[in-house]
């Protein structure tokens, strides 16, 4: 990947998923497939009556971007990759806004889509970011959740940010 395009960005403006596809693809020729998920802020929360309006997103400079380098290197070790880019929104962001960008880019598709979902999973449970979600009945912190833990221990990597739901 070229030098002038950083692994990971942490900002508060949206992002443009086929100018960061675009952009990682002109960095190398070999790249044969790009799998990219984006996620949104969701209007509805799991097990939740009321609607969000606003979630506001926290995290720690530097930190934040070392661990998710971090994760990258580690999708690198597992993975025939060729190139990975990870965008992640902070600041205040509306229902339906995009958060989160993951690009994995290989010579072959199935190489890509083990990367990307991966990082993903990494991301939901090892990422230094801290969600406050805003509804009508006040703003609470969104607390880890057990399903995204086990979603990274089947990559073979332990996390234990849920709280015991007994």
């Amino acid at each position: 990947m070229s030098s002038a395009m950083p692994r990971v960005s942490i900002q508060t403006q949206d992002f443009d998923l086929s100018a960061e596809t675009a952009a990682l693809r002109a960095a190398d020729g070999g790249i044969g497939a790009v799998v990219a998920f984006v996620g949104t802020v969701r209007d509805l929360t799991h097990g939740q009556a009321q609607a969000v309006s606003l979630m506001e997103l926290e995290h720690y400079p530097g930190m934040t971007e070392a661990a998710i380098e971090a994760m990258i290197d580690e999708a690198f070790r597992r993975f025939d990759l060729r190139a990975a880019r990870v965008v992640h929104r902070v600041g205040p962001l509306a229902a339906r806004e995009q958060i989160v960008l993951v690009l994995a880019a290989s010579g072959h598709r199935g190489q890509a889509f083990q990367a990307c979902e991966f990082l993903m999973d990494y991301l939901k449970t090892q990422a230094p970011f801290w969600k406050k979600e805003h509804t009508a009945a006040g703003a609470h912190w969104v607390d880890a959740r057990v399903a995204d833990d086990a979603a990274l221990a089947r990559w073979g990597i332990a996390a234990g940010n849920a709280a015991d739901p007994a």
